[in-house]
């Protein structure tokens, strides 16, 4: 079973930094993009950033400058480093990742979420 996972989310000020962790386990081949999205009350669902297998970057443009999409393809891990962070910024977030297994398939699969409050 190939999941993902995340942590890393918590309460903060607004200026603050969190990270978010993201850790793909089970019968992985390759992950190729991996992202991340949130969620806020009320609100659809948004991409925030992606990372490509080769490491390019794109980023929604409320958070760029701010936000940091990194991957260490070792540890089957993303990140995403938050800084000078806004309550706008509260949400759910969510790991997203396209996945070939062993056998191979491929899946695209979502973390549960984790949840990142900015207090004003």
């Amino acid at each position: 079973q190939v999941q993902l996972a995340e942590s890393g989310g918590g309460l903060v000020q607004a200026g603050g930094s969190l990270r978010l962790s993201c850790l793909a386990s089970g019968s992985i081949f390759r992950i190729d993009d991996m992202g991340w999205y949130r969620q806020a009350p009320g609100k659809q669902r948004e991409l925030v950033a992606r990372v490509t297998s080769s490491g390019n970057t794109n980023y929604v443009d409320s958070v760029k400058g701010r936000l940091n999409i990194s991957r260490d393809n070792a540890k089957n891990t993303a990140y995403l480093q938050m800084d000078s962070l806004k309550p706008e910024d509260t949400a759910v977030y969510y790991c997203n990742g396209h996945i070939w297994t062993t056998p191979l398939r491929y899946l695209e699969l979502w973390g549960q979420g984790t949840l990142v409050t900015v207090s004003s």
